[in-house]
């Protein structure tokens, strides 16, 4: 007979009810490939009686999400609160404590807190896994902890965010403005009523750092890393892209130069027939360059009830088979701490838009800043508005150092021909 494992779940909005609800209707084929008997033992949450597609049943409420890290009828916490810190943190470190096995979706929890809770998974001999933190129903974790185990990672990369995936892609289908799709997306629950950590970067860079750990068997960086979002982007950057034959795509990317680590977030124009450039709407896509595999690809669904819960359940049954892993691939203690390389010594193409006065000798003056800097110009198109008195500038770049760009903004923001501040994106070759 089937041993019974009682699991409590903490925080029942569309996730966690989603979650119960599947859990439900899967318990015999999870019996039949694992050899547990599940049973959902008890539920805690801000609100009892808040609608949900799910009722709380009152047997199971618990009011209090820290009393079930002592029950000694709790095998294992999934956590789905949210936030780095506050009952998410207090929660997961005391279940740990309490040699409770721990499952959560919470990217902000473990790229801030992962390497302290690892160590505490580990001496309690626990697991804690959080497949669902990063590209939801995409199995990227589990494929970097033991599907390239024998690999060497040179570089991952790809579009970790289905949000800012979802506005960009919508941008150059509809011609449609930033603001129009963003309050489609909103709408259509692909963006949150504040979306703020999507379009800043900030989601996307707690994730790379997740997957760079455990790519690269490191600490999780404490140092903050190259982060752009996709805030200053128009419909005339798709555009002008678009007819220089790229896209735009914000992609999150780490890899080792020089035996220094690199992690960075921002949006990058990448060639249009690239594979990463057809990954529209919000799916999410990640590369993992490797020896002696090569290159492997993961494409499928970021965020949303059914991939995360597929995420989760993944998870659950790999702690119901009785296997007690490294939280992060290997022991606390072989996990480096690893220098990074210095952003500003990064060579790389660019495109550029200046905003200018339709005035004589405005051209010449922004050229002569891009040579003072030490930036050669590979193309121009200058794009007169006659009635606005204006001009549009694009410039693709030929390679050169960060550190140069970084000063030809600076030199360029001082030009009185200026109208506004001018907008950068990285050529990415993928």
């Amino acid at each position: 007979m089937p041993k019974k494992i009682n699991i409590a779940i903490v925080g029942f909005g569309n996730i966690g009810s989603f979650f119960y609800k599947t859990l439900e209707k899967n318990k015999k084929s999870i019996a039949l490939k694992t050899g547990k008997d599940i049973f959902i033992k008890y539920i805690s949450a801000k609100q009892l009686n808040k609608k949900r597609i799910i009722k709380i049943p009152k047997p199971k409420w618990i009011k209090n999400p820290l009393e079930l890290t002592t029950k000694n009828d709790v095998d294992i916490i999934v956590e789905l609160i949210g936030g780095s810190d506050g009952m998410a943190k207090k929660l997961i470190f005391a279940a740990l404590k309490n040699k409770k096995h721990v499952i959560t979706a919470n990217k902000s929890l473990m790229s801030k807190h992962g390497d302290m809770l690892a160590l505490l998974a580990e001496r309690n001999n626990v697991n804690l896994e959080y497949e669902a933190s990063v590209a939801g129903g995409v199995p990227v974790i589990r494929l970097i902890k033991e599907g390239l185990i024998s690999n060497k990672i040179k570089k991952i990369y790809g579009i970790l965010n289905g949000t800012t995936n979802f506005i960009l892609s919508s941008m150059e289908e509809t011609g449609k403005s930033f603001v129009e799709i963003l309050d489609y997306a909103k709408k259509l629950g692909f963006a949150e009523s504040n979306p703020i950590s999507d379009l800043n970067g900030s989601d996307a860079a707690a994730k790379i750092k997740i997957l760079s750990s455990l790519a690269f068997n490191k600490k999780i960086s404490e140092k903050k890393i190259l982060t752009e979002g996709i805030q200053h982007l128009n419909q005339e950057d798709i555009d002008h892209a678009k007819n220089l034959g790229y896209k735009i795509k914000l992609l999150a990317v780490s890899e080792t130069i020089n035996g220094k680590l690199m992690e960075r977030v921002h949006p990058c124009l990448v060639d249009k027939n690239s594979y990463i450039a057809n990954i529209n709407s919000v799916l999410n896509a990640i590369i993992v360059d490797g020896y002696p595999i090569g290159r492997t690809v993961l494409q499928g669904e970021g965020a949303g009830p059914g991939a995360t819960s597929s995420a989760l359940i993944s998870d659950l049954c790999s702690i119901l088979r009785g296997n007690i892993k490294y939280p992060f691939g290997v022991s606390h203690a072989m996990r480096k701490t690893t220098k990074s390389f210095n952003i500003l010594k990064r060579y790389c193409s660019s495109y550029l838009r200046v905003e200018v006065k339709d005035q004589h000798g405005v051209l010449s003056s922004i050229t002569k800043i891009f040579a003072k800097n030490k930036i050669s110009i590979k193309n121009l198109i200058q794009i007169p508005d006659k009635k606005k008195k204006k001009a549009s500038i694009i410039i693709i770049t030929h390679k050169t150092l960060e550190l140069h760009y970084n000063k030809l903004i600076k030199n360029l923001n001082k030009n009185k021909f200026l109208i506004k501040k001018p907008t950068f994106i990285r050529i990415e070759k993928v």
